[in-house]
């Protein structure tokens, strides 16, 4: 449409100089031609004419007007019918205008349906447009070759999400399974015990840090399950796997849930949850108190996750979400985890389609806030 009124302002603009031009011209000729007939006219019809000069003179100025006016009637007409014909001629340009600009960007069109459907598991599909090597051609093909590019890195990235996966989990099973026959071993030394309970809790950090670097790797994927599921069972599940009172610090747990359907994966919600209460949890204080409420926002599911704890800088909260970023005072103490957790829990909402903040408490804590799409949210497809 804009190039559309782009081509028919030209055409009016173009047309209205013309037409001006031609006017101007036209009344110049015509004037020049008035001047020289009048010269010729007046001397000539003096001399040989009866009557006196006074009536030959009146009759000349009658002539002489009758000819402008009969002009300038001519000059008015002309430019009449030449804003009609224009006008007319402006409309069909205008139509012809759109209909060519609609053809020529059809291509473009192509390629942006073709852009917007295209998703992790569809990057082996292609625009492929033919025609002459012009500019949307070139656009298209340059498309397609990024196309190319992507699906090459998304593949490498399974496949070593894959290998990862068997390579990385299998020597620390293994690992495990002979500390834990040595600590059942009863000649075993009370060093040689000792030392394997340190070289097991070692073990198993490493084994939570795969885990966690596997888990947020796979949830920066395309979802594979899109199912209809409750978000309050979810939370409920989450909460039965959750530990209330880790390193015998006693903390009170509250929940407010609302029934509220989502759409995605059960499992990655439920891990995301997990994380949102471990992390209340881990980094709470003694006596602490941990609250969830889940809730409905027009078509939208709420979850909010409060923590009591030590007091949180404001700078800092958003950096929480980052890989292995901890506060400055837990940086240190890596033994209460891999700095994961809300990086995961990010990843997983991002690739439902919904968000993640969160604020400090000024007691102290945090407040993380969860806002995923209804399955009620137009552009939600349920399958």
């Amino acid at each position: 449409m804009r190039l559309t009124l782009l081509y028919g302002g030209l055409f009016f603009v173009a047309g209205s100089l013309l037409l001006w031009s031609t006017y101007l011209l036209t009344g110049r000729a015509l004037n020049e031609r008035f001047a020289v007939k009048s010269t010729v006219i007046g001397p000539a019809a003096s001399p040989g004419a009866g009557g006196s000069p006074l009536q030959h003179d009146v009759m000349f100025r009658q002539l002489e007007t009758d000819v402008r006016q009969r002009a300038d009637g001519v000059l008015d007409e002309m430019l009449r019918s030449s804003v009609v014909i224009m006008v007319l001629i402006g409309i069909v340009a205008v139509v012809l205008g759109y209909l060519v600009a609609d053809r020529a960007l059809r291509p473009l069109d192509r390629v942006t349906d073709t852009a917007r459907r295209l998703s992790e598991s569809t990057l082996h599909e292609r625009i492929a447009l033919n025609g002459p090597p012009d500019e949307v051609k070139r656009l298209a093909d340059t498309f397609d070759a990024m196309l190319d590019r992507l699906h090459r890195v998304f593949d490498g990235q399974r496949r070593f999400i894959a290998n990862a996966s068997h390579e990385l989990r299998t020597p620390l099973a293994i690992n495990r399974t002979v500390l834990e026959v040595s600590l059942e071993e009863p000649e075993a030394s009370p060093d040689l015990k000792a030392l394997a309970r340190a070289l097991l809790g070692t073990n198993a950090r490493y084994e939570r840090l795969i885990e966690g670097l596997l888990l947020l790797a796979e949830s920066e994927q395309e979802l594979a399950v899109h199912r209809t599921v409750d978000a309050e069972q979810v939370v409920r599940a989450a909460l039965e796997q959750l530990d209330p009172h880790p390193r015998r610090r006693r903390l009170t747990l509250r929940d407010d849930l609302r029934p509220a359907l989502v759409v995605g994966d059960p499992l990655l919600l439920e891990r995301c949850v997990f994380n949102l209460l471990e992390n209340a949890v881990k980094y709470n204080v003694r006596d602490g108190e941990v609250t969830v409420s889940l809730r409905l926002d027009g078509d939208d599911a709420i979850l909010t996750v409060d923590n009591t704890g030590h007091p949180v800088p404001a700078y800092e909260v958003e950096d929480l979400f980052e890989p292995f970023r901890r506060l400055q005072g837990d940086r240190v103490r890596s033994a209460r985890g891999s700095g994961l957790g809300l990086s995961i829990v990010r990843a997983i909402v991002d690739a439902h389609g919904g968000a993640v903040t969160a604020r400090a408490r000024p007691a102290g804590g945090l407040s993380v806030t969860v806002r995923l799409p209804g399955a009620g949210r137009d552009g939600v497809t349920v399958s």
